[in-house]
């Protein structure tokens, strides 16, 4: 699949099973994911790679995050389990003269976004989540996040389970102008 074809079909598979990718879909995965625009090669971001045991772990995680309601404990026990593999995105700030910190999060953001498009052209399905776990306390802590970090994105992989959505025909026209100046 071409470059222009990945990012023009690219749709979010919510539903996923096994297998998660192999080693080397994961290598080209991840080595798309650091080709992300990064004012200054400051890097602003690591990953963390979960599977097996580990989602369980972190639907514990997410259950002790929702202790307060026992239908929500539940579900957000399970979230984890709705793919093989899960990439946590974190965003770590740096201090720099030239670089703001939004600027950081939106080099996290584009790696996140090269690895989907990578993924599709791999025929792997994936979805970014992130919902009000990614910014729990509970959650931060037991991912080891840093006081200058921000989990920016779950990253569900594995295989589309069913039928892939259409998608919308969208117009450029609709949604890039030009602009006379002034």
């Amino acid at each position: 699949m071409d470059a222009l074809e990945a990012l023009h079909g690219r749709v979010s598979v919510p539903r996923l099973v096994a297998p998660a990718p192999t080693l080397e879909q994961q290598q080209a995965l991840f080595k798309a994911a650091l080709r992300a625009p990064d004012h200054a090669w400051l890097r602003p971001w690591r990953f963390l790679v979960i599977q097996g045991a580990g989602l369980e772990a972190l639907g514990d995680v997410f259950a002790e995050a929702a202790l307060a309601d026992q239908e929500a404990l539940t579900r957000v026990r399970q979230l984890p389990l709705r793919a093989p593999m899960i990439v946590v995105a974190i965003s770590c700030h740096h201090v720099h003269d030239k670089v703001p910190v939004l600027e950081q999060d939106l080099s996290c953001a584009a790696a996140v976004s090269n690895m989907l498009v990578a993924a599709h052209a791999m025929g792997i399905g994936a979805v970014w989540r992130t919902g009000y776990l990614a910014y729990h306390q509970v959650v931060r802590r037991a991912l080891g996040l840093g006081e200058h970090e921000q989990l920016v994105a779950f990253v569900y992989l594995g295989q589309p389970a069913g039928n892939i959505k259409a998608l919308p025909e969208l117009d450029p026209e609709d949604f890039f102008q030009s602009w006379p100046g002034n």
